[in-house]
């Protein structure tokens, strides 16, 4: 576009603005600002936080050369992290130069409450950077399994990198800027943008099957025997603080599930659609009485609840903190929807807890309508004390 045709044409768009404004349309809707997370602690902030409405998954391949530069990268996604949550307004860097922000957020770049949330793939232990004899001991691959129909493209990676907010332009400012100041260090595998659903009526959020999703999660007090990795694990020193995050893709065939009868689809979960409650019960929040339903009749012995939570002492070390989004990403090359759940755990064993109860979950009747399609696991590093660490220090140093 010249310079004449490129001045026309703001001249049309302000123009615009201002009869939008005169008809009495508002420019922008007012909105209270939420509060900052913290970003220093003993624990990364984005597992325990309370959720936020919108967020993206990402996964890199790092291309950084030798530890010296992984060091750097990792001091840089601190840095970003750091700023980013806090929200600062950029520095001049002078009219020839590029803009040190996007602008996305605006001239003030807000923190809003976003937050960041960094993990390592067992790829990252392989000989670049002499880390082999450092890798986290529960770490491997995302295992394959058999209900799985996994896409190599959307699993693994050597970096994950979770991004939580409020609203959908601060988590892409987010990503934009880790992007651009990573450049050369890290690349994309990788990435789901997800959202959470708001209540309705009330409770726990929906997936886009129709039932409520995360209903149990593990009570605060016991989240250091069941999120967080600490002394007596069996885990490196330098993991302490930090947790296992499991990412799972999991496509949902709403086409066909549009057609099967609620009370079919209320035997599948084990809930009730409208309330979220277990079929023996009244409330999303009652607990089920398999003792009371040996056989099942009330709740079926292959229900998703059932399967997954059998309610024993033998199965009580299993439970694992869920902090899953929705995701649509339009429509596949055939014309169906593609959309579904964005499955993310925290957990402080993989195989003790999120193996273990997706192996009782083989062949339940759900698994003729969600098709798992990728995804991966991490260990999430230990949290940022202070401005004087770094991401990752506890692993390079």
């Amino acid at each position: 576009m010249t310079g004449v045709g490129r001045r026309s044409f703001l001249r049309g768009a302000l123009a615009g603005t201002g009869a939008a404004a005169v008809a009495g349309l508002p420019a922008s809707a007012d909105s209270a600002t939420p509060a900052a997370v913290p970003f220093h602690g003993v624990h990364q902030a984005g597992v325990t936080t309370a959720q936020q409405k919108q967020a993206i998954f990402a996964s890199f391949d790092v291309i950084a050369v030798g530890k010296h530069e992984l060091t750097d990268l990792f001091r840089t996604l601190t840095d970003r992290a750091r700023l980013l949550t806090a929200g600062s307004a950029p520095a001049p860097l002078g009219i020839t130069a590029p803009p040190a922000d996007s602008g996305v957020l605006g001239p003030d770049m807000p923190g809003d409450d976003l937050t960041v949330t960094v993990g390592v793939g067992a790829s990252l232990f392989d000989e670049r950077y002499g880390l082999e004899d450092r890798k986290p001991a529960k770490l491997t691959p995302m295992k394959e399994f058999p209900d799985d129909s996994l896409d190599e493209s959307l699993c693994h990676g050597d970096l994950s990198l979770q991004l939580c907010a409020s609203e959908t332009d601060t988590v892409l400012h987010a990503l934009r800027d880790v992007a651009r100041h990573t450049r050369g260090a890290m690349q994309l595998r990788w990435r789901v943008d997800g959202f959470r659903s708001l209540p309705r009526p009330a409770g726990t959020p929906r997936n886009l099957m129709g039932f409520k999703d995360g209903i149990v999660q593990p009570a605060p007090v016991d989240h250091d025997k069941l999120v967080w990795v600490g002394k007596g694990t069996g885990e490196p020193a330098w993991t302490e603080g930090g947790s296992y995050q499991v990412l799972r893709q999991i496509r949902m065939l709403v086409e066909f599930w549009d057609r099967v009868p609620v009370g079919e689809q209320e035997n599948m979960f084990g809930r009730r659609r409208d309330s979220g409650a277990p079929l023996d019960g009244s409330s999303e929040t009652d607990r089920p009485d398999y003792a009371a339903d040996p056989t099942g009749t009330a709740i079926p012995l292959t229900s998703h609840i059932r399967r997954a939570n059998p309610r024993t002492a033998e199965t009580a070390a299993s439970q694992f903190l869920r902090r899953g989004y929705n995701y649509d990403k339009g429509t596949d090359a055939v014309g169906d929807l593609d959309m579904g759940l964005l499955f993310c755990a925290y957990q402080q064993d993989i195989a003790r807890q999120f193996e273990a109860v997706q192996t009782r979950l083989a062949d339940e009747p759900l698994v003729d309508y969600i098709r798992p399609v990728g995804g991966g696991y991490f260990s999430v590093l230990p949290g940022v004390r202070d401005g004087d660490d770094h991401f990752g220090r506890s692993l390079l140093g």
